[in-house]
């Protein structure tokens, strides 16, 4: 029975009441299992398990790692705790199997370990860590440390471990909840403030912002329940609120009209319907239409429209006047037309608009000033030409205060230009046949 005999620590460390106790309940546990049929512990999912509920144990992952060296040099895979399992590495050893650690931050490591009771340490006569063996060269006394105590505990690391992946659910679920409120309370109030809808969207959105901090990965489980409650909370005033101020129409509104909504941006307004009906009759004024000339007159602009698109994406060196000259004569209307069509954007020219180029300029500053990104904006430059970009920023300018997105209605009519469906004049048409109205 010399296992029940402590061993002490070799040199000036002296003997706690914790080494003490954990040997103590180490040799009362071997004797229970003597004889017992029990299944053993595989060691490296009972790391992993240990890994996981770390937390309980005050380790941190520098000691995981630490033991895990430490059982790399047991050989076996399972793990009997019914016996003495003594691992004898040297510090430099440890030091190539921790990626380097130094041989001090090894040891405060190894106390961390013996104080917790996951290993014991079995001390040599003169503090040395070997092994003597016998004459048939198997080992008959070692000195190193016992990892037997982390076998016998096995079942308590894992019910540590269940409880730990059980919270890192539970966190991940809630911190999911908190996600999901922020982002439909942010867009709700937003669409409320937008629409100028009747609603406390001020106020709502300052109780937002306040509960809208950063979730930190330590915040205890109950601080996140707290912060998901009071989102909660504030969700079901929003939505309220917004619910209560549609119409009775926009309530009963079929599942198609929201499809159409989603799919071509907003762009059910007037001003989309009034060009919509200018190229409808234009349509049919081309079909309608047998005069030789003007079908031929309508060919060649096309063509110049197209040979001006294609110099563009060839990359065309030519100066700045020469692309300007190219694309304007493309362009089926003349600039006084356009201005008497969207006087508002003469408001925004620093010194007047006097020409295309100076069109162009004014609707590089309008686009910014309605929201329009500076890749919607480059796209339409690219698919319409400039000149027409800049007509059509003038026109959604006239309309703004009907068109909820004009970043998204440009990207809409942008779409529709690079496949040839768009074209300036039926909108420029429809907004002056308002203005003599």
């Amino acid at each position: 029975m010399t296992d029940r005999f402590a061993t002490t620590p070799f040199g000036r460390r002296s003997l706690s009441h914790a080494m003490f106790a954990v040997q103590e309940k180490t040799a009362r546990a071997r004797e229970k299992l003597a004889g017992a049929d029990r299944n053993h512990p595989e060691k490296w999912t009972l790391l992993r398990s240990l890994t996981e509920a770390r937390a309980a144990f005050f380790l941190s992952d520098r000691t995981i790692a630490v033991l895990e060296a430490l059982l790399s040099f047991y050989p076996d895979t399972l793990l009997d705790g019914s016996t003495p399992l003594i691992v004898f590495p040297s510090n430099a050893e440890l030091s190539m199997r921790t990626r380097g650690m130094s041989s001090a931050t090894i040891r405060r490591h190894l106390a961390t370990l013996v104080e917790t009771g996951l290993i014991i340490r079995r001390d040599s006569p003169n503090g040395k860590r070997y092994a003597r063996r016998g004459e048939t060269g198997e080992i008959e006394n070692a000195f190193g440390f016992d990892l037997s105590p982390l076998a016998l505990r096995a079942d308590e690391i894992e019910g540590h471990a269940v409880e730990a992946r059980d919270l890192a659910r539970a966190i991940h679920r809630v911190r999911s909840e908190i996600t999901i409120h922020l982002r439909d309370i942010s867009k709700t109030i937003d669409a409320g403030l937008s629409e100028e809808r009747p609603g406390d969207w001020e106020n709502y959105a300052d109780e937002l912002a306040s509960l809208s901090g950063r979730v930190s990965r330590h915040l205890p489980l109950e601080a996140l329940q707290a912060r998901c409650s009071a989102l909660t909370s504030l969700r079901i005033e929003v939505e309220k609120a917004y619910l209560e101020s549609l119409s009775d129409k926009e309530m009963s509104a079929s599942d198609s009209s929201f499809e159409h909504h989603i799919q071509n941006s907003n762009l059910d307004h007037q001003f989309e319907r009034a060009q919509e009906k200018g190229q409808k009759q234009m349509a049919g004024q081309q079909r309608e239409d047998t005069e030789p000339g003007r079908i031929i007159a309508l060919t060649k602009m096309r063509k110049r429209l197209e040979a001006a698109r294609r110099t563009q994406s060839l990359g065309h060196t030519g100066s700045d006047a020469d692309r300007l000259n190219l694309e304007t004569k493309s362009v089926p209307m003349p600039l006084e037309a356009v201005l008497s069509a969207c006087p508002q954007i003469r408001d925004y020219a620093r010194d007047g608009i006097g020409d295309w180029r100076d069109l162009m300029q004014t609707a590089g500053l309008v686009r910014s000033m309605l929201g329009v990104s500076p890749d919607a904006w480059e796209r339409a430059r690219e698919a319409m030409g400039e000149i027409n970009a800049a007509i059509t920023i003038a026109a959604i300018l006239e309309r703004v205060g009907e068109i909820r997105s004009p970043g998204g209605y440009l990207r809409a009519l942008t779409d529709r230009a690079e496949i040839g469906q768009y074209s300036v004049l039926p909108v420029i048409k429809a907004l002056r046949g308002e203005s003599r109205t």
